[in-house]
């Protein structure tokens, strides 16, 4: 059993089956379920995720992203103090945008396994507390 923390991406691509990696998002999770792993995200991705809705006073979707981003579906991960402190190390030891310093700042506090994305600017770099960030095209799922 692994915690995985998914980046918002994937739950973007999930939620809108997106042409390309809707089916690969969902054999992920499948494989997560039987494997028993604990799926998270942050926080911040919970608010990224409800902009579109949002912007189109969807109210309904909101709710329903609402409902399906919190536990027992995904653990949320706070930015809490502790994260701050590690988002001013990501932010000062490499070149991540702020917003994708929050993500690994909250997974590194939480302590993750694997950080999966779908950003190639992200997959493979080395922040203490994650044990492996990695693409879609990971052979693990």
């Amino acid at each position: 059993m692994s915690l995985v923390c998914w980046d918002t991406m994937l739950f973007i691509y999930w939620f809108e089956e997106h042409p390309r990696f809707a089916e690969r998002v969902a054999t992920i999770f499948q494989r997560m379920e039987e494997r028993k792993d604990v799926l998270a995200s942050t926080v911040f991705t919970l608010g990224e995720i409800l902009v579109a809705p949002y912007r189109k006073s969807d109210i309904h979707t909101a709710q329903k992203f609402r409902e399906l981003l919190q536990p027992p579906y995904v653990k949320i991960l706070p930015f809490n103090p502790q994260a701050a402190v590690r988002y001013a190390q990501i932010r000062a030891e490499t070149n991540v945008s702020p917003a994708d310093a929050i993500q690994l700042a909250c997974a590194a506090e939480a302590g993750v396994d694997l950080f999966l994305t779908n950003d190639r600017r992200l997959i493979g770099k080395l922040v203490p507390g994650i044990q492996f960030i990695a693409g879609l095209d990971i052979n693990l799922f």
